[in-house]
């Protein structure tokens, strides 16, 4: 009988945590968008029905963009997890929308790392955290390389004037501090959550540079069609700016958002400010990019978190750790 009580206890507290998840990212989402200091919501929705930009067209090659952007990072998942567990793809549908919502309220999103591993035993959970940074970095790596090529452009182009002696200094203390700390691993038993640089290198060597190229082009595609999105708004909302340099302002932004902590669900903010400051060359309205940052953020984080809470709220723990 005591047992019983037990396992119910533990199964409702267990529900009550998913319902607290689900809840707290709605309140978020909501409080995100009527208590915006850029954005009013009123002043967001007389804009877009003043304008009537959106047809029936338009909003259906959004919702596709949207779909094919996270279709990419599923497959891109599975792929990484294929390389000690074979999972489908309605499970990583499940574990990459169902991570989404749960880690929507932490910085940078770490709480995905921890969202995902609890879809699996404890025995890969390690792993999973593991592959979940890999897959980040090639997602950071591509924003890197056409956030660079864009930015170094965008500065040549409008002659910002930077502090090379200042940058390059930076710079300097950056590759010594990574040197040190690459030597000290590589002369001691370096230890990261009970993972060595052996385990670690050992995970790596899993991946064949195959599957390591495959994961770096389905993370430049899913690149291409957030920044074609972003072009595709400019182009809704009628702003006079070619392709050239629309996406030389676009890459720019989310490079340097990309590099400053935040709080995810203030990600809007962060690309928004950035946004008004780099558009601002091209004498873009500033209510037109506060405008297409939000409408990002809604398709791209919000649209895909209302269905993550969905398998929130289905989740169950591996039956073994029931």
């Amino acid at each position: 009988m005591n047992n019983l009580l037990t396992y119910k206890t533990k199964q409702f507290f267990f529900v009550l945590i998913k319902l607290s998840i689900i809840a707290g990212a709605f309140y978020f989402i909501y409080k995100k968008l009527t208590n915006n200091t850029e954005l009013d919501f009123i002043i967001f929705i007389e804009f877009l029905s003043k304008n009537n930009v959106f047809s029936l067209k338009s909003i259906v090659l959004l919702l596709i963009l949207t779909v094919f952007n996270w279709l990419l990072e599923i497959v891109k998942w599975q792929k990484l997890v294929s390389t000690f567990k074979k999972i489908s793809f309605k499970n990583a549908l499940e574990q990459s929308l169902g991570a989404l919502t749960a880690s929507l309220l932490t910085p940078n999103r770490i709480g995905e790392y921890g969202a995902k591993a609890f879809y699996f035993s404890s025995n890969d959970r390690k792993r999973v955290v593991f592959v979940n940074l890999l897959g980040n970095m090639m997602q950071m790596l591509a924003t890197i390389i056409f956030g660079t090529i864009g930015l170094l452009v965008f500065i040549s182009k409008y002659n910002i004037i930077i502090d090379f002696y200042r940058l390059s200094r930076i710079l300097l203390i950056v590759i010594l501090a990574f040197t040190i700390i690459g030597l000290s691993i590589k002369k001691s038993r370096f230890t990261i959550k009970g993972y060595s640089t052996k385990n670690l290198k050992d995970l790596i060597t899993n991946f064949s540079k195959k599957s390591l190229a495959q994961i770096f082009l389905l993370s430049i595609l899913r690149y291409v069609i957030f920044s074609f999105q972003f072009y595709f708004l400019l182009h809704i909302f009628k702003a006079e700016i070619n392709y050239q340099n629309a996406m030389m302002c676009i890459t720019s932004m989310y490079f340097l958002s990309s590099i400053v902590p935040s709080i995810f669900i203030f990600d809007v903010v962060i690309k928004g400010s950035i946004a008004i400051y780099l558009f601002g060359f091209i004498q873009i309205n500033e209510l037109t990019i506060l405008s297409i940052t939000t409408i990002m953020w809604l398709l791209n984080f919000v649209l895909p978190s209302l269905f993550g809470s969905y398998y929130v709220l289905n989740f169950n723990l591996p039956k073994h750790e029931d």
